[in-house]
């Protein structure tokens, strides 16, 4: 086996991982699997690396969860995201992955600087309107379809609402268990999908479903208020990861 090929079966171990951590309940923390494997292969072929791994834990999370969500968030997000996702599929040619990225880091961001400036203030719990849940599911689809970065935008929508821990973590992974299956029929059409990539799948697989158990075992013992903290920390992290990896080839493709 050579350096390349460990480099990337450990980096597809840990993408892995992270997968099933995030149907387990810890949702941003998939956000990081399509990064890492950039490191190793074009991104869109990372994503369709991973989006089989993401459905197959969705199942486990759809199980862990089935009792532990809001009906109103899924019926405003779920509609959405599929615009955001036929958007994604019929713009696929001529949509700039880096530009993408860079956007969903700039919303990361922002969320996490507004996040601070609310400790020093009282804000009221955000209701679930349809007209934002449409804008920002869309934008969640959209992203999502390209790269697996559709927390950002989510988040910007439901964590507001202050759901409970385990309510949040549930409406999270049904919301995007649906995303991710509507997902699959463009990414076949697009050859992102392909025996190869599913063959690769089979052996990741059993991590990735070692990874929800262990997500959902974290969600549960950790204190409400440490989780959410958390979450915001990671989407932190995730913002930045996406910024420094995209915005030089942004400010390349601004300058010609």
């Amino acid at each position: 086996m050579t350096t390349a090929d460990i480099t990337f079966w450990g980096l597809a171990l840990v993408a892995s991982f992270s997968v099933g951590a995030s149907k387990g309940g810890l949702p941003l923390v998939g956000v990081l699997s399509v990064p890492l494997l950039s490191l190793v292969m074009p991104a869109g072929q990372a994503a369709g690396l991973t989006l089989p791994i993401y459905i197959l834990s969705d199942i486990y999370g759809l199980w862990i969860y089935r009792r532990e969500f809001d009906k109103r968030n899924l019926a405003i997000l779920i509609p959405a995201g599929a615009v955001g996702i036929f958007i994604g599929y019929v713009t696929a040619h001529i949509t700039s992955e880096d530009l993408v990225k860079f956007l969903v880091g700039l919303i990361g961001l922002a969320y996490c600087i507004d996040a601070v400036s609310k400790t020093w203030r009282i804000v009221p719990t955000k209701p679930a309107d349809v007209p934002r849940g449409i804008f920002w599911g869309t934008l969640a689809g959209f992203t999502s379809f390209v790269s697996h970065a559709g927390g950002p935008p989510y988040n910007m929508f439901v964590l507001p609402q202050n759901l409970s821990k385990m309510v949040y973590a549930g409406t999270t992974t049904i919301v995007f268990a649906a995303v991710n299956l509507m997902k699959l029929p463009p990414y076949i059409a697009l050859g992102q999908v392909n025996f190869s990539s599913l063959q690769t799948c089979v052996i990741l697989a059993p991590i990735a479903l070692v990874g929800a158990w262990s997500g959902y075992r974290l969600t549960k013992v950790v204190p409400e208020k440490l989780f959410f903290r958390a979450v915001e920390i990671a989407l932190f992290v995730v913002a930045l990861l996406l910024l420094r990896e995209s915005l030089p080839r942004v400010l390349v493709l601004m300058h010609g």
